[in-house]
């Protein structure tokens, strides 16, 4: 059985957390802000963790990071 290649895409887009929660940025962050609210664009820029069904996922398209 060959290594796993890690997926780029997933390893520019997710991390792992030293407790091993997969970590995400929020979207809608590039452009269209005059219509976004400052508290929801402040909001916006924090990371935030995966949702639970999609977990195992991208634990396994970033599995060496």
């Amino acid at each position: 059985m060959p290594k796993m290649k890690t997926h780029r895409g997933a390893a520019k887009r997710f991390s792992k957390t030293g407790s091993g929660k997969i970590k995400r940025n929020h979207a809608y962050t590039s452009h269209l802000f005059v219509s976004k609210s400052p508290k929801r664009k402040r909001q916006l820029r924090h990371s935030t963790t995966m949702a639970a069904g999609d977990v195992k996922r991208i634990k396994q398209m970033i599995t060496y990071l």
